[in-house]
């Protein structure tokens, strides 16, 4: 699956002081999800974002839905990325998205 062309339909959180929403999709006991939740927050620091963490075991069926992609990157509610996040390429989206 194309991670760039699926809308999620859980809840986003706040979005930063640039109206830009980063969210990290994770699961309890994701040993990735640690390691892209620290990418992903060195990233946004660099464009003053903060991150926002939504634990998907508290809606059963995004789990299901995402269950074999978790750990998942959202900008403003769209996936963009999963598994193991690519810093280079998370700070390419972030300066996209920063820069509408």
């Amino acid at each position: 699956m194309d991670p760039s062309q699926e809308q999620s339909a859980v809840s986003p959180g706040g979005a930063g002081d640039r109206g830009v929403l980063v969210e990290v999709l994770t699961k309890p006991g994701c040993h990735l999800c640690e390691e892209a939740l620290a990418v992903t927050a060195e990233a946004c620091a660099e464009f003053a974002l903060e991150p926002v963490e939504v634990d998907l075991s508290a809606d059963p069926e995004a789990l299901a839905r995402h269950a074999e992609e978790i750990p998942v990157l959202r900008i403003d509610g769209r996936v963009r990325d999963f598994w193991r996040f690519d810093p280079i390429r998370l700070r390419r989206m972030l300066r996209e998205a920063t820069a509408r």
